[in-house]
């Protein structure tokens, strides 16, 4: 089975990484792949570049074997919708089971992603559930639920794709546009991010107003 989760990652910190080891974890699987965003369709534009964004994310990863980093979204033109990235995924993995991990944020949002239909056709989707997250109770997405929530890992491991599953993970309230904040005004970051990834973020004074 293998496990993606997706991101901008400007900058990598504690809030990305240490819910993708407890997915890792929850799941049983080798490895969480981590899949840092070229062109992200729905936001403002990141604040570093590609190769700057990876630069980081491997800083923070090359001490933990269980995660990896999937660098498909940076080579290809064009906005990173999920779609097309789990259909080159899923063209990879054949009939491998393959799972989508995303905060329940994102999985209230999807409605708004492109061809959001056929993201169970291809994958199963892991809902990273935070201390107070709560699942919609009515609407498309309740009617999903209803037809396809699991409670245990095992079950997403029996087909493919077209699954549900929760596993919850440490609040951390950080987030990178309040690490960003703090260095744009000179301000320390120590603590919400690894500290190799923000010595090489002020050694280049990347962020810095």
């Amino acid at each position: 089975m293998i496990c993606v989760l997706g991101g901008t990652f400007d900058p990598v910190h504690f809030g990305h990484l240490r819910p993708a080891l407890e997915v890792q974890q929850a799941l049983g699987v080798p490895r969480v792949h981590l899949l840092p965003c070229r062109h992200p369709p729905h936001r403002d534009p990141p604040g570093l570049g590609a190769g700057q964004r990876l630069e980081l994310l491997r800083l923070a990863v090359e001490d933990e074997a269980a995660l990896a980093i999937d660098e498909r979204e940076l080579k290809r033109d064009g906005p990173s919708y999920m779609v097309d990235t789990l259909e080159s995924l899923r063209a990879d993995c054949r009939t491998q089971p393959l799972c989508l991990a995303l905060g329940m944020d994102a999985f209230l949002g999807l409605q708004g992603w492109r061809r959001w239909e056929e993201l169970t056709a291809l994958c199963h989707l892991v809902v990273m559930l935070r201390p107070g997250s709560d699942w919609p109770h009515e609407g498309v997405l309740a009617a999903l639920l209803a037809r396809s929530r699991v409670d245990t890992a095992d079950a997403l491991r029996q087909q493919p794709a077209g699954l549900v599953l929760g596993v919850a993970v440490t609040r951390l309230s950080i987030s990178s546009t309040r690490i960003r904040t703090l260095l744009a005004a000179g301000e320390s970051a120590r603590y919400l991010l690894p500290e190799k990834v923000l010595m090489r973020i002020k050694q280049e004074r990347w962020y810095a107003d």
